[in-house]
């Protein structure tokens, strides 16, 4: 009987780790598509726009089935709140810019370069802990954040030997690995004003970027560029878009799915190991050859990142009771999949 039990929980951990993988390796290659493919659209506002938009519609499609199901769904209540609206504004503001800035870096890069070049996070997650919650950093920790720096140099010099470096494309992503560091320390913060709910965090997080993103649409002129776009009355423009904001709001709770059935730790690994394969994928699909040296930067960025998070989590772990740390990590996984729900819509 036992045994059965073990391999029931190792068939639903890998079951949980492949959905993930799934879900997040298409959710780039869509986004991708729709950015610089052969239908693209040069309006990356408007189409982070339509996914958010969809992400509010899918809250109301699950909250519907959870009236409908109660003993099977659990969903919290989606009445619009003008207070909550005002308090979460300022996360909105930085969600908005974030998810702008990776839109251009994924539009500029290739999906290979893409890891690299938003692999800053780490680095800006220790500066901006520390200037703006003045928190230090053991030199562990900072070793590996060099490591990683190290990793991103290698990556962008082997990307302009090769002859495919975007110098816009590597700025918007180091931009966006700044907005992300700034929305995991505004998501902790901002929490509390939705009673910790992380699905009522991001119902009204997109609700506010609906709004702020209609002015900047109209500023960077990309409503001409939608009205004459010539396959905007095509049905396959318009499922790719829509299977972009499905992906998009999925991608947040199967990674809380997969923290909740692993653990932080195995998260990390499994989306260190799916970054690699998704950059193995995306050098064969779009038959891009690589130099050596170009793979190094991505084993030491890979390898840094992940040594990273081992050395949090044992530092956690010793300076912390077990009690108050299985509290810690648990709240910290509930905004893990808050951050990267966002971080991965476009």
């Amino acid at each position: 009987m036992s045994e059965k039990t073990l391999v029931q929980r190792y068939v639903q951990i890998l079951t949980v780790v492949a959905c993930y993988w799934f879900v997040s390796i298409t959710l780039v290659f869509v986004n991708k598509s729709l950015l610089s493919g052969s239908t693209k659209l040069e309006a990356p506002l408007f189409v982070t726009f339509y996914q958010c938009v969809v992400t509010v519609a899918a809250c109301y499609a699950i909250r519907a089935a959870a009236r409908m199901f109660p003993d099977r769904i659990s969903f919290p209540s989606l009445e619009l709140d003008v207070n909550i609206i005002k308090q979460v504004l300022p996360l909105s503001v930085v969600f908005v810019g974030m998810i702008t800035f990776n839109n251009l870096c994924l539009k500029n890069v290739g999906v290979s370069f893409y890891y690299i070049g938003r692999s800053l996070t780490t680095v800006f997650n220790v500066l901006m802990t520390y200037f703006m919650l003045g928190q230090k950093t053991s030199l562990s920790a900072i070793a590996c954040c060099g490591a990683i720096l190290g990793g991103f140099y290698l990556g962008v010099d082997q990307e302009d030997a090769s002859g495919t470096f975007s110098l816009s494309g590597t700025i918007y992503g180091v931009l966006a690995s700044l907005f992300v560091s700034l929305f995991s320390i505004y998501t902790k913060k901002i929490l509390p004003v939705v009673d910790g709910s992380i699905w009522a965090l991001t119902f009204y997080n997109n609700i506010n970027a609906c709004i702020l993103f209609v002015p900047l649409m109209v500023m960077f002129g990309e409503l001409p560029i939608l009205l004459s776009f010539e396959y905007l009355s095509s049905l396959n423009f318009w499922f790719l878009m829509t299977v972009g904001g499905i992906f998009g709001f999925a991608i947040g709770y199967v990674t809380g799915l997969q923290i909740k059935t692993t653990s932080p730790l195995t998260h990390n690994i499994s989306g260190t190991a799916k970054a690699a394969a998704q950059t193995v994928l995306a050098t064969h699909w779009f038959q891009e050859t690589k130099s050596s040296l170009w793979w190094v930067s991505n084993m030491v960025v890979l390898g840094s990142s992940l040594a990273y998070a081992r050395v949090r989590q044992l530092e956690m772990k010793n300076s912390t009771p077990d009690r108050t740390v299985n509290k810690v990590m648990e709240n910290k996984d509930n905004s893990m999949g808050a951050e990267e729900g966002a971080i991965q819509k476009v």
